[in-house]
């Protein structure tokens, strides 16, 4: 029979060990959290299958096919959904929502890629303690491998930012845990586990590639400060880029950074990202392949024509432009049979809350609120619907998020326009990574639509529609 004295010490000794092997949950790592999620949302998709795999939420119509597949709900993308009249939404939170209950940086005020992360890949809100225990992560992953420095260093300095952004993100698949593991042979349950570190590895590094890209291109010769591992993710890709002593500038990237993290997945490099990820390609072949969908003219790279057609306009009429001025500008644009960069999307039908989120970094801004260009952004937004609206051809005549951003950039002395893209690229990443650890953990499969003829389109038509001619 155990005395007291060593009945109260092992009792302590046992309590110790219960506490020591119990991870609080503000101290648990993105992984961890994410194990305990994962089993719910399995478990979830198994029910749906076995309960309603045959229901019917949609018809496909003609215009579908042939319109590029808009608007067809054929596609699973958990992180966040985007609704024609409220906009974005990432597990229910609006932007608003994000602003108030995410984590931004010591001293800052807007949310950080880490926080936005932890929220898309877990659908949590994270402590401040996870948010910092991410950044430091992520910085201690952040080198790039020295292969890849002498690769872009090799690029030639004419090579389009984006091109060679989508080169570097490929060549990283060098060290790929995945594509490692996967040969090995690993059972399917464990895939999202590899994956998963070649999405964080993959975060990580994306900074000084991009910061590595754009002094190559236009800085050659500046020295590339090493990772601050005290600082969050953008914090340094800011500071790599040689922006780090404007606040300001760090802080509207973080905010640019996180709002354009995720957009559901029907666009077409988070789309690609997916469809190519679901072929087992490991994260860094699937993310250079959504980088090059991002480089397209109709996707990434609307922020520069915006600012390209405001600083034409501004250009022809001068600094103090009025609305009436304005107005007759829009109306020569159009006429003229082009469109108004930055106004208008595939799917919102009220002004996008991405674009008056960083209204109101302007507003808040006295710098910002003085400067012509700014100015003449939201002067533009105040007249462009009514004469959209008028025109008649455009089914949402309200800014998006590019009507502001790539301005915004350009004031704060960011002015390479082509480089505008690449920082879409770092964005972006956010919610591709968690689409592509997230079709790992729920097994998603090959993704392979069925293509039409119009020839086989027409004797659809007439054997559903018999009286069609």
């Amino acid at each position: 029979m155990l005395s007291r004295s060593l009945f109260t010490t092992s009792i302590k000794r046992s309590a110790a060990a219960r506490v020591a092997s119990t991870r609080y949950a503000s101290t648990k790592t993105l992984k961890e959290t994410l194990q305990e999620v994962i089993p719910a949302k399995q478990e979830q998709l198994k029910k749906l299958k076995a309960e309603h795999s045959q229901a019917v939420i949609g018809d496909v119509k003609v215009e579908n096919i042939i319109g590029g597949m808009r608007g067809l709900k054929a596609m699973l993308w958990e992180s966040s959904v985007l609704d024609p009249s409220e906009g974005i939404r990432f597990h229910g939170l609006s932007i608003p929502d994000c602003q108030e209950k995410l984590t931004p940086a010591p001293g800052g005020k807007e949310i950080i890629a880490e926080s936005m992360l932890w929220l898309l890949m877990t659908g949590q809100v994270p402590t401040t303690e996870q948010t910092r225990q991410l950044s430091k992560e992520l910085a201690e992953k952040g080198e790039l491998p020295a292969f890849v420095e002498q690769l872009l260093d090799s690029l030639p300095k004419t090579l389009h930012p984006m091109t060679q952004l989508g080169i570097g993100v490929a060549a990283l698949n060098h060290d790929s845990a995945f594509q490692a593991a996967y040969e090995k042979g690993i059972k399917k349950s464990e895939y999202w586990t590899y994956a998963f570190d070649d999405c964080i590895n993959l975060l990580a590094r994306l900074p000084a590639l991009a910061a590595r890209i754009y002094r190559n291109v236009y800085k050659p010769g500046t020295e590339l400060p090493k990772i601050d591992k005290e600082l969050d993710l953008v914090g340094n890709y800011t500071r790599m880029l040689g922006f780090g002593d404007n606040q300001n500038m760090t802080e509207y990237l973080r905010l640019y950074i996180a709002l354009h993290g995720d957009h559901e997945g029907g666009n077409a490099s988070a789309h690609t990202a997916h469809l190519v990820g679901s072929t087992l390609a490991d994260p860094y072949i699937a993310y250079s392949a959504a980088l090059y969908a991002l480089a397209g003219p109709l996707h990434g790279l609307a922020n520069q024509e915006v600012l390209r057609w405001q600083q034409a306009m501004q250009k022809e009429l001068g600094e103090n432009v009025s609305h009436e001025q304005i107005k007759e500008y829009l109306w020569k644009t159009l006429k003229s049979g082009q469109v108004v960069p930055g106004y208008g999307h595939g799917v919102l039908r009220n002004p996008d809350p991405r674009f008056l989120a960083l209204q109101q970094f302007c507003e808040s801004r006295p710098e910002l609120m003085e400067s012509s260009t700014i100015q003449l952004v939201k002067k533009t937004s105040e007249v462009a619907p009514g004469v959209l609206m008028e025109h008649g051809k455009t089914k949402n005549p309200y800014p998006n998020v590019d009507a502001t951003s790539g301005c915004v950039l350009y004031h704060y002395g960011l002015t390479e326009y082509k480089y505008y893209t690449v920082i879409f690229g770092v964005s972006r990443a956010l919610g591709c990574i968690t689409q592509l650890t997230w079709a790992r953990a729920l097994g998603l499969p090959l993704e392979r639509p069925k293509s039409v003829s119009m020839g086989a389109l027409e004797q659809l038509v007439k054997s559903s529609w018999p009286n069609v001619a």
